[in-house]
Order: C-alpha cells, then sequence, then structure tokens
C-alpha cells in the first residue's frame, strides 16, 4: 500500500513539474523568439537561420527554470493534497512525515543529478549549435535592409548608403566604404542594383568612381558599371561562443591550466581575465543544483501543520517567503563566489550547512509524529 501511495504522489509530481516546465518555457520562449527577430530585420539573417536558432535555444530556458518549477511543483502539490485530506491517507498507512519528506528529498537528489547533466552537457551543445547557425550562415535579407537616406553597415567592414530607391528595385546615389580588408576602398555610382538571389548577392553599380586607399597610396579610376560582390561580406551578429556555450570540459582545462584537446572550439581563448567568469559559469553547472534538495526539505515543513491548525495559512506564506528567499541566494552566491578566498570558501560550505540545519530542524519538529 504505501508503494502505491508514494507511486502516486511521484506521478503527480513528474506530470505536473513537466507540464509546468513546457508551459512556462514555452512562454519565457516566446517573448524570448520575439526578442531574437532582430537577427532577421536588423542583421539579415534567413528566417531558416532563425528558427533554428531560437530552436536551440529552448534548452537552456529549462535548465534555467527547473530549480523554481521543482519548487512551485512540491508547494502546490503538498496543499492540494492537505486540502483534499489525501495527506492523512500517508499518515493512516503508517508512513511517518520524516519518510514522507525522506522521499521527496529522494526525488530532489534525482533532479538534482539531472540538472547537473542538463546543465553541464546539454544546455551548452545546444547553445553552441545555436551560435555556430549564425557563424555559418549569410546576410540573406540583404535588399530589404538597404533604406534610404540611412547609412547601412549590417554587415561587417562594409557602410553603405543611398539616397533614394525607385519602384523597380534600382537606387540611385550610391555610396560604399569598403574597410574590411588592408586596402580600404570607397565607391560612388549614380545609380544601382541589388541581384540578391540564392545564388548570388552582387551589387551592381553604375556609371562612378572608385577610391582605393592601399599602403597610403590613393587611386581614383571611372567606371561604366562595376560589380560589388556583397557574398564576401559576414554579419555583425556576434558568433564567437559565450562562456555558457563552452562545453564544461574546455572551461574545466581553462580553470586548472590544462591543454586543451577540443580544436573545433578554437574562437574561445582562456586567459587569466576570464578565469573568474569561467568559476562562475563552472558553479552555476555543478554546484548550483545542490540547492534542490534545499528547497524540497523548507517545503516539506507544510506537513508540520494541518490545514485545521490556526498558524497553518501563515506558515503557507513563511515557507513560500523562505524558499524564495533560498532561490534568490543560490542566484547571488555566483555572483559573489570570486569576490574574494572567504567568499568562495562560504559559497561552497553554504548548500551543505542549509540543508543539514534545515533538515535537523524538520527532524526535531516531526520526530514523535
Amino acid at each position: 500500500m504505501k508503494k502505491l501511495i508514494y507511486r502516486k504522489f511521484a506521478l503527480d509530481t513528474s506530470a505536473f513539474f513537466i507540464t509546468m516546465c513546457l508551459t512556462i518555457g514555452l512562454i519565457i520562449w516566446t517573448i524570448q523568439a520575439v526578442n531574437y527577430f532582430d537577427f532577421v530585420t536588423q542583421d539579415g539573417h534567413g528566417l531558416k537561420t532563425y528558427f533554428s536558432y531560437i530552436v536551440f535555444t529552448f534548452p537552456k530556458i529549462i535548465h534555467r527554470i527547473i530549480p523554481f518549477i521543482f519548487f512551485i511543483s512540491i508547494f502546490y502539490l503538498i496543499i492540494t493534497y492537505e486540502n483534499r485530506n489525501e495527506l492523512s491517507i500517508f499518515w493512516i498507512n503508517g508512513i511517518t512525515k520524516i519518510n514522507f519528506a525522506n522521499k521527496i528529498i529522494y526525488i530532489s537528489i534525482i533532479l538534482t543529478i539531472f540538472q547537473i547533466w542538463f546543465g553541464s552537457f546539454l544546455s551548452p551543445l545546444f547553445q553552441y549549435k545555436a551560435r555556430e547557425f549564425l557563424k555559418h550562415s549569410n546576410v540573406d535579407f540583404f535588399t530589404s535592409l538597404i533604406k534610404e537616406g540611412k547609412f547601412i553597415n549590417v554587415v561587417k567592414g562594409l557602410t553603405i548608403f543611398i539616397e533614394s530607391k525607385n519602384e523597380d528595385g534600382s537606387c540611385t546615389n550610391i555610396f560604399l566604404d569598403d574597410s574590411a580588408k588592408s586596402n580600404s576602398k570607397m565607391i560612388y555610382a549614380k545609380y544601382g542594383i541589388i541581384n540578391d538571389s540564392s545564388r548570388s548577392k552582387v551589387f551592381e553599380l553604375y556609371e562612378g568612381k572608385v577610391i582605393n586607399n592601399e599602403n597610403t597610396k590613393i587611386n581614383v579610376f571611372e567606371f561604366d558599371q562595376i560589380d560589388f560582390n556583397l557574398a564576401d561580406y559576414s554579419s555583425n551578429t556576434i558568433t564567437v561562443p559565450k562562456i555558457q556555450e563552452i562545453p564544461s570540459k574546455e572551461l574545466l582545462n581553462c580553470l586548472f591550466n590544462l591543454p586543451s584537446k577540443k580544436k573545433e572550439i578554437d574562437q574561445f581563448k582562456c586567459d587569466q581575465s576570464l578565469k573568474n567568469e569561467v568559476s562562475q559559469e563552472l558553479y552555476k553547472r555543478f554546484y548550483k543544483p545542490l540547492y534542490i534538495p534545499i528547497i524540497a526539505i523548507i517545503c516539506c515543513f507544510l506537513v508540520v501543520t494541518s490545514k485545521k491548525n490556526i498558524s497553518y495559512e501563515g506558515n503557507k506564506k513563511k515557507i513560500f517567503l523562505i524558499t524564495f528567499f533560498v532561490l534568490v541566494v543560490s542566484e547571488a552566491s555566483m555572483r559573489y563566489l570570486t569576490s574574494s578566498n572567504f567568499a568562495t570558501i562560504i559559497c561552497l560550505i553554504m548548500p551543505w550547512f542549509f540543508f543539514i540545519l534545515i533538515y535537523l530542524i524538520f527532524y526535531q519538529r516531526v520526530k514523535y509524529v
């Protein structure tokens, strides 16, 4: 009978937790997807690149919200069970409150292990893949980005200005400043048209001048027609992987000054200035999940008093605020981790100290119940 009771509680918790993760995750993901639409409207990337990027950012969102969703799930289910008098079934069948708490802690430990794996491997992998989509993508919507009377610099080393756009798609009074290479040049054309197809991206310019500046030597020549290849230019979008997108093994190698064997992360250069940021990222991936069992044991205080007790409603509010405070501490500790050696020791000891202290307090409250 006890196994059936525990199984039902575990299934209810899992179902509610997964549903909440997907629901809240999709809401946040949708909001971020709208913000990321700048990749199309401002940076000129195609919709395929845009959708590929936002799909691969979803695991990062789930990883960030798991502790909060777990707190809401346990808090909500214990209260729901109490309001339906279902917790009485536990006590009637000989399940003590400390046994009930131990089962929830056991669930939290499984989730902690999953969170460490998710944050140290899966989330960075997907974030890195998302960055790779931007790195290897082209400026697909170049034509739509050209605005008359404005300087356009959506690609690195190239600034474009046109006076006006005509109904047939051509442009008049065009100015280009190409500083992508060592020998910079400026081009002026009376009119031109952008051939922006899937196979080529060429700005066809007519009746103008080219001013080459090479090794302090300036050369000027006129042309009747010249084709300016836009496919050679990349977007201004940041393509260098961020710290949170680097594999954990690479970050560990950096922190402990070990040689790197992962050649494909050639854009990540480990130096002393990054050590604090690397330490914080590794703390977030491997150590911050240890606060999940603390959240679990705090929520277990909801079973100390029944709903018939006059202090029950007040205890609910206190437990909610205390758990929320622990979540805030878990986030804040990451920022102060590298401020000093003393702060590092405190941040590393704190989750163990909190868990043992809170568990002992809970045990004293329910050991005879």
